[in-house]
């Protein structure tokens, strides 16, 4: 059996600015069951991609271990990628992203690698606002190992097997909230609408952008019954509202009614539309944010869209005042103050 894609493709395909058609940021074929959410959130990726006209090999794709961690394997075939230990990919991303700041950090989790196993890291990573994407693609369940319920699974909701769970659940977005992210989203893998413009504009927020994608588990939590289902998840989903992402160097074509929109100037000089829906939402304030997601978690809705967004945040290299060239650019000269340097140095610290 073969994992590689064929390299066939239409002569016609459309490119983007930089020549590359959709397929040049695709992966392997995928392994996973059929039908799976994460195929879903591995395509969102490869057209957000696509569409900004990124450089496949400028971009770093890391994960950890679970089905959502096999997933890099499926997107983005052309860049750098390094799958680390079970809850440990954040180490590995801020590693790699102090010795090059030139490269895209994409991180890839899932529940059970970002709210077990790995919460200790995912918190400190959302604190030290590290410029990374990271996208949970969140089932609920283990379902590597037969589908046991993870800590994102909520209060009541019943897996395959027929049992409740038990206790309440960890709400990621809320906690990437209160640990300091500074880019907060929700979607479903089964609304590319929404979710790739959100993964664009994650990709273009300078800081910790963090994106929690309930994806079911078609195998073992897809079942009226589980609230990770995708009959389920259709029937509460409540969106902010309708996200749309226009880099500036296209013309704005998207309609949106007076009075509702948030324009928001992203670093690199790309724009974010937010039509509100929901009048207690104030997408720019963490308070707001927090209040809103839990009046949503009690009232049974998932509440999805862009959630929060500090436009002026400043990211782990710019607290740390670190060298504006990656490491493996720097030279001996670089490196070495010189005797002078190193006097004066020694001499502030008596």
């Amino acid at each position: 059996m073969s994992y590689r894609i064929p390299k066939f493709r239409h002569p016609e395909l459309p490119v983007n600015e930089l020549g590359y058609t959709r397929a040049d940021y695709e992966g392997s074929i995928s392994t996973l069951c059929a039908g799976c959410g994460h195929d879903s959130i591995s395509g969102a990726i490869v057209r957000a991609c696509h569409e900004l006209s990124l450089e496949p090999h400028k971009i770093a794709k890391l994960s950890g271990i679970g089905c959502s961690s096999k997933a890099p394997a499926y997107f983005l075939g052309k860049s750098h990628g390094f799958n680390s230990v079970h809850g440990r990919m954040p180490s590995v991303a801020t590693g790699a992203a102090m010795a090059n700041r030139d490269l895209l950090y994409l991180g890839v989790s899932g529940d059970g690698d970002t709210a077990s196993i790995g919460m200790g890291q995912f918190a400190h990573v959302a604190r030290r606002n590290l410029n990374m994407v990271y996208i949970v693609m969140n089932n609920g369940c283990y379902g590597l190992t037969k589908g046991q319920d993870s800590a994102t699974a909520d209060l009541g909701s019943i897996s395959k097997k027929g049992d409740a769970n038990l206790y309440a659940s960890i709400d990621l977005c809320a906690t990437a909230l209160q640990m300091g992210a500074t880019f907060v989203a929700r979607s479903f893998s089964g609304d590319k609408d929404q979710l790739v413009p959100l993964i664009k504009a994650g990709i273009t927020h300078r800081g910790f952008a963090f994106i929690d994608v309930v994806s079911p588990c078609v195998t073992f939590n897809n079942n009226p019954q589980s609230t990770k289902s995708y009959e389920f998840v259709r029937e509460h989903m409540e969106a902010t509202g309708t996200v749309d992402f226009v880099p500036m160097r296209q013309e704005i074509t998207a309609a949106y009614e007076s009075g509702g929109t948030h324009m928001v100037t992203m670093h690199d000089g790309s724009v974010v539309h937010l039509h509100k829906m929901s009048e207690k939402l104030d997408p720019f304030d963490r308070r707001s944010a927090i209040g809103v997601l839990e009046d949503h978690r009690e009232s049974g809705n998932i509440l999805t869209g862009l959630i929060y967004m500090n436009k002026d945040s400043s990211d782990l290299h710019d607290v740390l005042q670190t060298s504006q060239r990656p490491l493996n650019t720097l030279n001996e000269g670089d490196l070495c103050p010189g005797n002078n340097m190193l006097e004066n140095i020694n001499a502030s610290l008596r």
